[in-house]
C-alpha cells in the first residue's frame, strides 16, 4: 500500500540588503546545504531593519518544508 508524503517543516530566517525576493532565496539556498527532500517553502513574516529612515536589511521568515525519509532512504547518497 502507498502512503503519502509526510513533512517536517523548520523556519528559517533569509536576510538580504537587496530586497525581499533575495533573502527568500538565501534561505532556501541556505537550508539546501544541510537538508534533504526539500519540496516546498512558505513565507511566514516579512521585515525589515531601518537605518535612517529606509530599509538597510530586508528579513523574511520562511517555512522550508521537506519530506521526512522513508528507512530504506537513510542510508542512500
Amino acid at each position: 500500500m502507498t502512503t503519502g508524503n509526510t513533512y517536517k517543516v523548520v523556519a528559517l530566517v533569509g536576510t538580504s540588503p537587496e530586497g525581499i525576493d533575495r533573502a527568500i532565496e538565501n534561505a532556501i539556498n541556505r537550508a539546501g546545504q544541510t537538508l534533504r527532500g526539500i519540496d516546498w517553502s512558505e513565507v511566514k513574516e516579512i521585515r525589515g531593519q531601518v537605518e535612517e529612515g529606509k530599509v538597510a536589511w530586508y528579513q523574511v521568515k520562511v517555512g522550508i518544508g521537506f519530506r521526512v525519509l522513508e528507512p530504506e532512504d537513510l542510508h542512500k547518497e
